[in-house]
């Protein structure tokens, strides 16, 4: 058997056999942890001196490219994984939520990074401030890496995209990760890191692993440290109140157990389509990962005179449910994690059986299938009611890991709302309705006690993920019991790595600081149109004041006629003098064009495509008779690594353009940008 080994410092660490970790469907032993000692003072130097130099060492684009590359590699070495993936318990589609779900994060992030950061190190979160009357004196916000180390310690049950979701974000933000999977499933969180290694692709100190306990790793990490944490809210708690972490403020992110709901609303009946779709989704969310899933249903909430035919409609589906090794035809339901966990889910159904009767479960003649499965982890999935669920306690309190779920009966939308809360906080919670007034009612007061909030209709069933798949793009965590973490939830995850930090200053300091140009900050002006220039060769700041040209009545006629604006401001002249400004204007979108007159460049160029229109604000009014003027400056340049169709390199220029009148007045703002070529070799 196979003695599984700790990443430190760049070496593979392990060779004397420890605890045996066994297979999930038949007990069979899959590897066994090592028993030499992880010296963490030697983990944490490395992870701080070698991994945030390296990291720091590539810009956010950089990162962001190898997270695409490294998404790539392990897509094509999932085959490996899965063959793994199956000891753990999963049937293939649970291994797909795992493995896929990790790399797809992956390719989330990096697509977001690509998209949402800036090339380089620096993170301007805008907008600036004016703080002075003249604005010699402004303020703003920047992100920055913390330049420290961030520390992982995960569940059981998704032992690779419970490890991604958060390297992913940590490591666009330039922080070195050590990663300490839960003991059980870790031989699969293993071969993940060797599949990971084995690509080359990432800096060296970026990734650690450990494989057993932390020992002494949270005493070694400084403010600048991050803390993970995924697991039960009682380990959550006792983390939180590391000595260490108290005394240093260490950031800490907790994912607990959550007592999530699913309620069916009062104007669902048997005869909708909808109540098949709520019976179906709590099904789901029994079964998938064997109930194994911190979003899992615990709680379901029907009205008293629909729990009878839910309860049958439960019952129809899990019985034809056909359980066992996950490698034999048919099966959908696998194995628990561990005998541990199932010792763990038995006792917490006898004690949530003091508060519930059984629908359906242990006496139904469950057996799984296949060879040696006797001596698996598996477990009937039940289906209990809640005597009296507006009495605290029982599933409110109790959470069974696993394929479990209690119905609990209500009387009219107060009550459902008030059994909702007695959870206590929740990761997610679905609301199953036809009625968009009920949901308009229910739904902002779910909202304060729950971290993601499904509106479940035969529409929406149609493209729904379901209630418990977290999206990389929306916020993963919730209030409470639930941990009162956040992670995931697109560039957020990123920021919550980054160090948010006030800048004060001239716009030309500030600007140089943020690598953006900032009005009011020292601009380059030459002979040379910015629109001639390569993305290479241009600078930020670099500017172009135009000609003016005096809006004419002729030109607003001929704008109206050619879009078809024919907008009473415009042209009623009777009218328009009734309004605050008192006369006629120009169109917004003539003023618009018109500037685009005055700075485009008109010949063959580096500029390829204006591809958007950003912050667009018309702020004074122009009439027949103004006369207006463009300055167009290079406000930020990305490089995303782009070529064209024809392979090309090219980059993204973000400009700044500002519109006046004759009285220096601002007319118009916004930002564009576009497509610029980069020098050919």
């Amino acid at each position: 058997m196979s003695v599984l080994q700790s990443y430190i410092a760049g070496q593979w660490l392990g060779e004397t056999a420890a605890k045996a970790l066994p297979s999930a469907i038949n007990g069979e032993t899959v590897a066994h942890t090592h028993e030499e000692t992880i010296d963490f003072g030697e983990a944490v130097a490395y992870a701080r001196n070698t991994g945030v130099k390296n990291l720091l060492a590539l810009d956010f684009q950089q990162r962001a490219a190898i997270l695409k590359e490294l998404a790539i590699h392990i897509q094509g070495r999932k085959d490996e994984l899965y063959a793994i993936s199956h000891h753990t318990g999963c049937t293939k589609a649970d291994s797909w939520i795992d493995i896929d779900g990790g790399f797809g994060t992956l390719f989330t992030y990096a697509s977001t990074g690509r998209k949402e950061l800036p090339s380089g190190n620096v993170a301007h979160e805008g907008p600036v401030t004016q703080l002075g009357k003249d604005n010699h004196f402004n303020g703003t916000h920047i992100l920055v890496p913390r330049r420290g180390v961030s520390v992982h310690i995960n569940a059981f049950n998704f032992p690779i995209w419970g490890m991604l979701e958060k390297f992913a974000p940590a490591f666009l933000a330039g922080m070195p990760c050590i990663v300490k999977p839960a003991t059980a499933t870790s031989y699969l969180t293993e071969a993940a890191v060797r599949v990971i290694n084995e690509s080359g692709l990432l800096p060296d100190g970026a990734l650690q692993l450990v494989i057993g306990g932390t020992g002494d790793l949270l005493d070694r990490l400084e403010e600048q440290d991050f803390v993970t944490f995924t697991g039960s809210a009682s380990t959550a708690l006792k983390l939180k109140n590391h000595p260490n972490i108290m005394a240093r403020s260490i950031p800490f992110n907790a994912e607990a157990d959550s007592l999530n709901s699913a309620i069916m609303a009062p104007d669902v009946t048997p005869d909708d389509e909808e109540f098949d779709i709520f019976a179906k989704e709590v099904v789901k969310e029994m079964t998938a990962k064997a109930g194994q899933k911190c979003t899992a249903i615990r709680r379901v909430l029907v009205p008293e005179n629909q729990v009878d035919a839910l309860a049958e409609r439960i019952k129809e589906r899990l019985a034809k449910l056909k359980a066992g090794d996950p490698s034999e035809e048919g099966v959908r339901l696998g194995a628990l994690a561990s005998q541990d966990q199932l010792r763990d889910v038995t006792e917490s159904i006898d004690r949530l059986l003091e508060t519930s009767d059984c629908l359906f479960g242990r006496d139904n003649g469950f057996k799984p299938v296949g060879a040696g499965t006797d001596k698996g982890a598996f477990i009937a999935p039940h289906l209990l009611l809640s005597r009296n669920p507006l009495e605290d306690g029982g599933a409110h309190d109790i959470e069974a890991f696993g394929p479990v779920a209690t119905l609990m009966p209500y009387n009219g939308i107060e009550q459902a709302l008030t059994i909702a809360a007695k959870g206590k906080g929740s990761l997610v919670t679905t609301l199953t309705t036809k009625d968009p007034a009920i949901a308009a009612e229910m739904i902002p007061v779910l909202a304060a006690q729950h971290g993601r909030l499904q509106i479940l209709d035969a529409e929406a069933s149609k493209e729904s993920t379901g209630h418990g798949s977290p999206l990389p793009m929306l916020k993963h965590g919730g209030p409470g019991r639930a941990g009162g973490g956040e992670e995931l939830g697109g560039i957020r995850a990123v920021h919550h790595y980054l160090q948010r930090t006030a800048i004060q200053g001239s716009p030309t300091m500030v600007a140089a600081v943020t690598r953006e140009y900032v009005r009011g900050a020292k601009v380059i002006e030459n002979d040379i149109h910015p629109f001639r220039r390569t993305f290479d060769d241009l600078q930020v700041g670099e500017s172009l004041l135009t000609h003016r040209r005096t809006v004419t009545e002729a030109d607003i006629t001929n704008f109206g006629c050619l879009s078809g604006d024919h907008f009473y401001m415009h042209f009623d002249e009777i009218a328009a003098k009734k309004t605050q400004f008192g006369q006629r204007i120009a169109h917004g979108y003539f003023v618009l064009s018109a500037a685009a007159g005055l700075f485009v460049y008109p010949g063959e160029g580096p500029v390829l495509a204006n591809y958007g229109l950003d912050t667009l604000r018309f702020i004074t009014p122009v009439a027949p008779g103004d006369t207006i003027r463009a300055r167009l400056t290079c406000k930020r340049k990305i490089d995303q690594g782009r070529t064209s169709p024809e392979g090309h390199p090219q980059g993204v220029v973000m400009w700044d353009v500002e519109v006046t009148n004759q009285e220096d007045e601002l007319v118009a703002s916004y930002d564009i940008l576009t497509l610029v070529a980069k020098k050919q070799d």
